[in-house]
């Protein structure tokens, strides 16, 4: 038996104006799904515990059966892991994003005008982040370069308790409220947006009409991670694929493989298809076991973009779940498949929310017939709760 997990992060909402009142799960053609909620298991899932933020960091460790109370340490450690950075245990480290403020001369009172500084290239940010070693790096800090607009500090003998906020989280609004109460991160956020502004790569960007990155934004904080790993946990050989760091981090903070796809973005325009090729690669030589993670329905999400949304949920149904399920029974292999999103990202908040989630469970050779269809509101109505999410894959995997 082969399990694979396709996770569309993000991938549930709420419903949208726009849509008629519908979800983007409701409008997006997505027979393939569909046909795994009809004829497999239609599941309705907590993936995010009681008490935890809702974050991809907290949710995916739970669909991969990590119980977040025990095992979450932060989730720029899982970061870390990814970028080969070996934690000391007196290290902690702290995401730090290029985003795009508004220009207003205070910076209490600028706004969030995109915490992706609009997707900016890992070349030009790498610029931006050896301007920001010259600036701050020192005996006890260092900046590390990430992917994207995704990056690292790592702060040796740092306090304990820091109170911060993803960027992604107050899109549209004011920072001021939002501000570290570490003084020391506070004003190096501040004194970065004096320089970001003016350095090359991104008056090159203003001049191309892109958004700039203009300053650092600083959240995320962890220590060094100590998960189980995958293959003692299960008895299983286990593959990770994903464009971002954070879910490579999990890869590889669980003993997995960590497959790297050519063309893999993260954003709807990922190599999809190029996913799925990997996937089957990973089974064929030997694998039982890939998590396949796709980030686009979240960064549409975030953007509140509702029309990428759609067209990434069924990217997904056509150019990963069709082509993995013919490939394996073209093959006469025995699989299972799990089709869910870790967390909702509804449109209408540009952030993630903790309300359980739609899943498809199908294992090769069911046919239930029934009229369920992968959406949210079909599976409160008519799937299975599971009110604690890491069991879900002692469950997906019989064990």
């Amino acid at each position: 038996m082969k399990y694979i997990v396709i996770l569309a992060d993000g991938m549930a909402d709420y419903p949208v104006d726009v849509l008629s009142g519908k979800t983007p799960m409701e409008v997006a053609k997505k027979p393939h799904m569909d046909d795994f909620a009809a004829n497999g298991e239609l599941l309705y899932v907590k993936t995010v515990g009681e008490g935890m933020k809702p974050g991809s960091d907290v949710a995916n460790l739970a669909v991969m059966g990590y119980d977040a109370t025990r095992f979450y340490t932060g989730r720029s450690p899982l970061e870390a892991a990814s970028i080969g950075i070996d934690l000391s245990p007196d290290e902690t480290t702290f995401r730090t994003n290029l985003v795009t403020l508004s220009d207003e001369e205070n910076y209490a009172e600028k706004t969030m005008l995109d915490y992706s500084a609009e997707e900016i290239s890992t070349a030009e940010a790498d610029a931006l982040v050896a301007a920001l070693n010259e600036h701050f790096a020192s005996e006890d800090m260092h900046f590390y370069t990430g992917t994207s607009y995704r990056h690292l500090l790592v702060w040796k003998n740092a306090p304990k308790e820091f109170h911060l906020t993803p960027p992604h989280d107050i899109s549209d609004r004011v920072v001021g409220e939002y501000l570290p109460d570490n003084e020391r991160l506070r004003s190096m956020m501040m004194e970065s947006a004096s320089f970001l502004k003016d350095h090359p790569v991104n008056q090159a960007r203003i001049a191309n009409g892109k958004r700039p990155a203009t300053s650092m934004w600083i959240w995320g904080e962890g220590t060094k991670p100590a998960l189980l790993s995958f293959q003692e946990k299960y008895g299983l050989k286990g593959s990770m694929i994903s464009a971002v760091d954070l879910l490579k981090g999990i890869g590889y903070c669980a003993g997995m493989n960590v497959v790297e796809v050519p063309g893999a973005t993260g954003t709807y325009t990922t190599n999809f298809r190029g996913k799925a090729e990997a996937a089957l690669k990973e089974l064929q030589n030997g694998q039982d076991f890939v998590y396949i993670h796709m980030e686009a329905p979240d960064e549409c999400g975030h953007q509140g973009d509702v029309e990428h949304k759609i067209l990434s949920i069924e990217l997904i149904d056509k150019e990963v779940i069709a082509y993995l399920k013919e490939e394996l029974e073209k093959a006469g292999e025995e699989y299972s498949i799990l089709v869910m999103p870790d967390h909702p990202t509804p449109i209408s908040m540009k952030t993630h929310v903790s309300d359980p989630v739609p899943c498809a469970l199908y294992r090769s050779g069911m046919h239930r017939g029934s009229s369920d269809v992968l959406t949210e509101a079909c599976a409160k109505e008519n799937g299975r709760y599971i009110d604690q999410g890491y069991t879900l894959m002692e469950y997906f995997l019989q064990k």
